[in-house]
């Protein structure tokens, strides 16, 4: 709704709608909703600009165990695909003592896992220190990550999600030392061909991206990767598209999110004259489908043996009389329950055998 193209779609498709709201005005929701009841008035709350962060909203949330905590808002680096920095606004980061706070309140609760959430996490703070409104002494990702896991009945924390281009030693020494940190990063990639990467405005060549993996796997025990990649981006020819089959060859991804380049209104990308034909983008799509298939049997077969800490999430979704959970690499992985299981738990659990998209195991 901050889209003022969108905005005007609604009022003229669905005259009906009697409130439109912004990403930066979601506090105003119970008065709006109060001014529209009381004086039948239709409200359009928007604001055009950056938003404050408002602390203390009530939050809904879908899980007793496992939460998201949101610790920045906002992105800077205008991705020219990418409609997230009109809409939400230029990097704001939490305090850190609110974030903190919340963590806490979660423990108390009976959370085990906790999820970083931001637009681009391993810049925490970085807007906040050069213009030196960071006044306490974590003012940094890296040291965000050591103090979340300092507090007691948290026993897992995950992040999304980091740029390639922001990803610090610290950080990197940080996941390495912090045992509770999950096992798998998320680490974009979008194209591997530097060219498109530079079209896409994301600072990074394909040999940056590499050289970071390389210094991670060398300095972070039993770490997987998952991606994200966009297929057909507007220009993007055929010998480029197999620099990104050769970046999924090399990295050898745990998991990847695939993408087909779809314009969004309002992005520089979607101004271009070059779009690839629908065709040729599903052609390149089945191909990294393919290709990523192919890897996933392989990658599965080095959990047989292993013993994993795994966090009950609940029964299967498709056998109610097995229990699931994930490992530190995301891995699902089914098993049976004993007498001692019950949901939010952590169990050990040895994986006994392996299927394309989960793993079985039993509890040790």
């Amino acid at each position: 709704m901050q889209e003022e193209l969108m905005v005007e779609k609604i009022k003229k498709s669905y005259p009906y709608v009697d409130i439109i709201f912004g990403t930066h005005t979601l506090q105003n929701l119970p008065e709006n909703i109060y001014k529209n009841m009381e004086k039948n008035e239709k409200v359009r709350d928007i604001l055009q600009m950056d938003g404050e962060i408002y602390e203390d909203l009530p939050i809904k949330r879908n899980s007793q165990f496992s939460a998201s905590v949101t610790i920045m808002y906002g992105c800077n680096n205008f991705c020219t695909y990418c409609i997230v920095p009109y809409v939400r606004g230029r990097e704001r980061s939490r305090k850190p003592e609110k974030i903190l706070q919340e963590v806490k309140k979660l423990a108390e609760n009976g959370y085990k896992e906790i999820t970083l959430l931001g637009q681009n996490v391993n810049s925490y703070m970085v807007v906040e220190r050069e213009k030196g409104l960071c006044k306490s002494e974590i003012n940094s990702f890296a040291k965000l990550l050591y103090a979340v896991s300092k507090i007691n009945g948290i026993e897992k924390i995950n992040f999304i999600s980091p740029h390639p281009k922001d990803f610090t030693d610290d950080v990197i020494e940080a996941i390495a030392k912090i045992d509770k940190i999950s096992r798998i990063v998320h680490l974009p990639l979008q194209s591997g061909n530097s060219k498109v990467l530079k079209e896409m405005n994301r600072k990074y060549t394909k040999e940056q991206y590499l050289e970071l993996v390389d210094k991670m796997y060398k300095k972070i025990p039993n770490l997987s990767l998952s991606t994200d990649i966009i297929v057909g981006f507007p220009g993007e020819k055929d010998e480029e598209f197999e620099d990104t089959l050769d970046v999924v060859r090399k990295v050898n991804f745990e998991q990847i999110f695939m993408f087909i380049y779809s314009p969004r209104e309002g992005t520089v990308a979607s101004r271009r004259e070059d779009q690839i034909p629908e065709k040729i983008k599903h052609e390149r799509f089945n191909r990294l489908k393919e290709l990523y298939e192919a890897k996933v049997d392989e990658n599965n077969e080095k959990y047989i043996g292993t013993i994993h800490k795994i966090l009950i999430e609940g029964n299967s979704k498709n056998d109610d009389k097995m229990l699931t959970g994930r490992t530190k690499t995301n891995k699902v992985v089914i098993f049976e329950p004993n007498q001692n299981c019950e949901i939010g738990k952590i169990v050990d659990v040895k994986i006994t055998q392996t299927h394309k998209w989960y793993l079985r195991g039993i509890i040790i």
